[in-house]
């Protein structure tokens, strides 16, 4: 979705939100979000199933949620972190090998819809091993590389996305730990023999 089709979405999201139909604006998030987010927790869960899951938690808290949006960032921006605080809860379970969630919801349902929606990566050899190299990054530290570069969110993005309440995330702090995850992977693709 390029930056026009985005701001359109972003409208017909607003005018939703406007005039309080919330299930419009949700479903209208969820479908139009939901292949981009779904790609991103697929890189950060790196387990499909689990990533399943997380989506579905996903969706289930914007749609739950989407009433209590404040329209201080994008739409799309917010999605992100619901998204980023969904992997978290994963990450933070210490059941969550044993446990299903239970799909049931209107919200489960367009989340299965769009994950069937989604495209399987196709990718070459030496993208299959980069990949590997990103793999090996902590789920915080994949997220700032997903947002930042593959789905190109600005910093002060990036940063709204990993605050929380309790600690907001500095722009300045966020572009120096990045700088040191690209020198990292640099340093790893050197000794693979990628660079």
């Amino acid at each position: 979705m390029d930056g026009k089709d985005r701001a359109a979405l972003e409208q017909r999201i607003a005018a939703a939100l406007e005039a309080q139909t919330l299930d419009a604006a949700a479903t209208l998030a969820i479908r139009g979000y939901g292949p981009e987010i779904c790609g991103y927790l697929q890189a950060v869960v790196r387990d499909e199933d689990a990533a399943r899951d997380v989506f579905s938690m996903f969706a289930e808290d914007l749609w739950r949620g989407i009433g209590g949006f404040r329209q201080e960032c994008s739409l799309r921006t917010w999605a992100y972190k619901l998204a980023w605080h969904a992997a978290a809860r994963h990450f933070g379970d210490p059941y969550r090998a044993r446990r299903r969630r239970l799909a049931t919801s209107e919200a489960a349902a367009l989340a299965v819809e769009v994950r069937s929606q989604s495209r399987p990566w196709q990718r070459t050899s030496a993208q299959s091993r980069v990949a590997t190299l990103r793999a090996g990054l902590s789920p915080d530290e994949q997220t700032l590389l997903t947002l930042r570069i593959d789905r190109r969110l600005s910093w002060r993005e990036v940063a709204h996305v990993l605050s929380s309440d309790a600690s907001p995330t500095d722009e300045a702090t966020l572009r120096k730990r990045f700088e040191r995850i690209k020198a990292r992977l640099r340093d790893l693709a050197v000794r693979e023999g990628l660079l």
